[in-house]
C-alpha cells in the first residue's frame, strides 16, 4: 500500500456479506471465519474475521507504534474535535444503515437501536466539545516556585464491550479514549461485532491515523484474556458481567494497568404512596422490559409501598400484557429477542427456580412463540410477586425481561431493600415529595438515582456504580480523566541557586 492509498479508507457499504477486521489502518482476514446470526429469526447476517492471539499481538503493536511515534496524541485537541465531529456527521448520514444493521445483528427493536445509535453520534460530539476544556492547572505553591499540571494520555487502551448495545457500548469507549489522544484495541463481543467494526471505518474514514483505532473480534477467553494480560497495553476499560470483571481485574493487576469496569447491576425502583401512579407504571414499564431487559441497569427489582402495592400491580400487569412481540423492523415492536439460546435458557432457570421456591409467576415465565419468527430466541415480559429477599431471583442479575414487584412499609424499609445487593448501579425513586426524593437518593448505594424518570444516561451524566457494579465513570467530563496522566510540573524561578544544605 503507497504512502496516497493509506490516506483514503475505502469506503464499503454498511450492510453486506463479510466484514475483515481493520489493523493498523487496513482491513485484514485472519485464519477464522465466524458468522452472526439475528437473534430474532435465527437466520446469519453476514461473516467476520475471527482474531486470534497473533492478530490481537499485530493489533497491539500497530496501536503501540500509533501511540509511540505517531502524531494523534500531538494533534492540538480542537484538530482532534474537529475530527471527533467528522465522524459523528458520517454517523449521521448512515443513521438509518446504522440502525438496520444493529437490529439484524442483535435483535433489538428499531426504535431501541435507533436510540442508542444517536447517542452513539452524540458521545462523539459531546467528547469533542468536552476535550477542548480538558486541561492542567496553574497551583499555588510557596516561595520562587511555580508549579504546572498536564494532561497526557495514558496510551494503549483495551476497549472490550458487550453484546447489549454494540454500537453504543463502542462509542462511549472509543470516543473518549480518541479525544484524550489515546490508542485504541478494541474487541466487540462476539454475537455482535459488526456496528463496531463499522464504527471502526468510519473513524478511519474521517482521518484518524492508522493504528489508532483497531478492531479484533474474537472470544474473549483467548483474545480478551490477551489485550488484559499484555506488557504493552496501558490500559482496560470492560463493560459487562460482574464474575468477568473481577477476572480482568486480577489478570491487570500483573502489570498495573489502569482498569475500569462498568459491570452487572440488580437495580431497584421504590415507588412511594405519593407518586404519580400512573407515571410510575410507564416508568417502570420502560425500566425493566427496554431492550428486552438486557440492560446492567435494569430495574429488575420493584418495591411498591403496600398502600398502593395492588393498585401499581394491577396496573403494571396490565400494561406489560400489551407489549409486543414481533417484527423488529416495525416501530410499533416493543420487546425484541433475547440475544441466544444460552441466554434464554439462563433466564428460563431463574424463572423456573422462583417457581419451585413459592414464587407467583402474574404473567410471562416461559418462553415465547412469535409468529412469523419461530426461529428466534424470544423470552415473555415476566412480573413475578411472592418472592423473599434472600431468593436467586431477586439477588443475582438475570439479564431478560424479568421483573419482581414486592411490598414496603416505609421509607426506613425500603432504603434498606434496596441496599440488600452486592450491585450499586442503578435505582430509581418515584414520589412527589421532593425532601423524601433527595434523602432517599442520597441514602441509596448506587452510582446513578432516577427521580421520576426511568431514563439513566445522557451524553454529559456520569455512568458508573457502587460496590460490585465496578468502579470509574463513563459517558461524562470526568472520563477523560481515564484516558489521561496527570503530570505536575515544578519549577524554581529564583535568582539565585537552591543551596539546600548550606555548603559554601
Amino acid at each position: 500500500m503507497t504512502t496516497a492509498q493509506k490516506k483514503t479508507f475505502e469506503v464499503l457499504p454498511v450492510k453486506r456479506d463479510h466484514y475483515a477486521m481493520i489493523i493498523g489502518g487496513e482491513r485484514l482476514e485472519g485464519t477464522n471465519v465466524a458468522t452472526t446470526y439475528n437473534p430474532a429469526t435465527g437466520n446469519p447476517v453476514a461473516t467476520y474475521a475471527k482474531a486470534t492471539k497473533e492478530e490481537a499481538e499485530l493489533a497491539i503493536q500497530a496501536a503501540r507504534k500509533a501511540f509511540d511515534f505517531g502524531k494523534w496524541k500531538k494533534f492540538p485537541v480542537g484538530k482532534r474535535a474537529r475530527t471527533l465531529n467528522k465522524i459523528a456527521g458520517i454517523m449521521r448520514s448512515r443513521f438509518q444503515e446504522l440502525v438496520e444493521l444493529e437490529v439484524l445483528d442483535s435483535g433489538k427493536t428499531v426504535s431501541a437501536a435507533q436510540g442508542q445509535v444517536m447517542q452513539a453520534i452524540e458521545d462523539f460530539e459531546f467528547y469533542a466539545g468536552a476535550i477542548i476544556s480538558h486541561r492542567g492547572h496553574v497551583n499555588n505553591i510557596p516561595g520562587p516556585f511555580t508549579n504546572t499540571t498536564q494532561k497526557e494520555p495514558v496510551g494503549v487502551c483495551a476497549q472490550i464491550i458487550p453484546w447489549n448495545y454494540p454500537m453504543m457500548m463502542a462509542a462511549w469507549k472509543v470516543a473518549p479514549a480518541l479525544a484524550a489522544g489515546c490508542s485504541i484495541v478494541l474487541k466487540p463481543a462476539s454475537p455482535t461485532p459488526l456496528t463496531a467494526i463499522v464504527l471502526t471505518e468510519i473513524c478511519h474514514e474521517a482521518g484518524v491515523p492508522e493504528g489508532v483505532v483497531n478492531i479484533v473480534p474474537g472470544s474473549g477467553s483467548e483474545v480478551g484474556n490477551y489485550l488484559v494480560e499484555h506488557k504493552q497495553v496501558d490500559k482496560v476499560a470492560f463493560t459487562g458481567s460482574t464474575p468477568i470483571g473481577k477476572d480482568i481485574m486480577a489478570r491487570a493487576s500483573d502489570t498495573l494497568k489502569r482498569v475500569t469496569l462498568e459491570l452487572g447491576g440488580k437495580s431497584p425502583s421504590l415507588i412511594f404512596d405519593d407518586a404519580d401512579l400512573d407515571a410510575a407504571v410507564y416508568g417502570s414499564l420502560w425500566g425493566i422490559f427496554y431492550n428486552t431487559g438486557q440492560s446492567c441497569e435494569a430495574r429488575s427489582r420493584i418495591y411498591v409501598q403496600r398502600g398502593i402495592y395492588d393498585e401499581f400491580l394491577e396496573k403494571f400487569v396490565a400494561k406489560t400484557k400489551k407489549l409486543t412481540l414481533g417484527d423488529t423492523m416495525e416501530a410499533g415492536t416493543h420487546i425484541g429477542a433475547i440475544i441466544d439460546e444460552k441466554q434464554l435458557q439462563v433466564i428460563d432457570g431463574f424463572v423456573q427456580s422462583a417457581k419451585e421456591q413459592g414464587a407467583t409467576i402474574l404473567t410471562g415465565g416461559k418462553r415465547a412463540q412469535v409468529h412469523g419468527f419461530e426461529s428466534g430466541t424470544w423470552y415473555e415480559p415476566t412480573i413475578i410477586t411472592d418472592v423473599t429477599q434472600d431468593m436467586d431471583v431477586v439477588q443475582q442479575e438475570i439479564f431478560g425481561p424479568v421483573v419482581v414487584v414486592m411490598p414496603f412499609d416505609d421509607e426506613k424499609e425500603a432504603i434498606r431493600l434496596a441496599n440488600d445487593t452486592v450491585y450499586g448501579l442503578g435505582s430509581a425513586v418515584w414520589t412527589t415529595n421532593h425532601g423524601r426524593a433527595n434523602r432517599v437518593a442520597s441514602a441509596i448505594q448506587a452510582g446513578i438515582v432516577m427521580v421520576n424518570s426511568p431514563l439513566s444516561a445522557f451524553p454529559g451524566t456520569p455512568f458508573g456504580g457502587y460496590k460490585q457494579s465496578g468502579f470509574g465513570r463513563e459517558l461524562c467530563v470526568e472520563t477523560l480523566d481515564l484516558y489521561t496522566e496527570t503530570k505536575s510540573i515544578v519549577s524554581y524561578i529564583g535568582e539565585k541557586p537552591l543551596n539546600l544544605f548550606g555548603i559554601e
